[in-house]
């Protein structure tokens, strides 16, 4: 197995959201609520934007203003504490993509620019 370039990590991230703004487009709360399959959906998504900031190199992160850990610890929060998950509140984490997108689309830039 390759190891995945930060670009490509990056661009991981931001087709994750995308994802997760596609699959939640006119969704309610109590439609996620009710939906296993939404809810799988968002939430390996979700694991996937955790996996990803975890695999870019730390000396890129740190140069943008993000708490990269909060990514990182919801990854890890769904995979091992998956019987403790509020599903209302992986829902609401929707919330948080959009500065995350912000910044990601910031890195991408600046890598290709390299």
């Amino acid at each position: 197995m390759s190891k995945r370039s930060n670009l490509e990590r990056i661009q991981d991230i931001l087709n994750a959201i995308d994802s997760i703004d596609e699959i939640l487009l006119n969704q309610t709360e109590q439609d996620f609520v009710s939906s296993i399959v939404l809810q799988s959906a968002i939430q390996f998504q979700f694991l996937i934007i955790g996996e990803a900031v975890s695999g870019v190199d730390f000396f890129i992160l740190k140069k943008y203003d993000y708490p990269w850990h909060l990514p990182k610890s919801f990854r890890n929060f769904i995979i091992h504490e998956y019987h403790e998950v509020d599903i209302r509140k992986v829902y609401y984490s929707k919330d948080s993509l959009p500065q995350l997108r912000t910044i990601c689309i910031c890195i991408e830039s600046d890598l290709k620019s390299k």
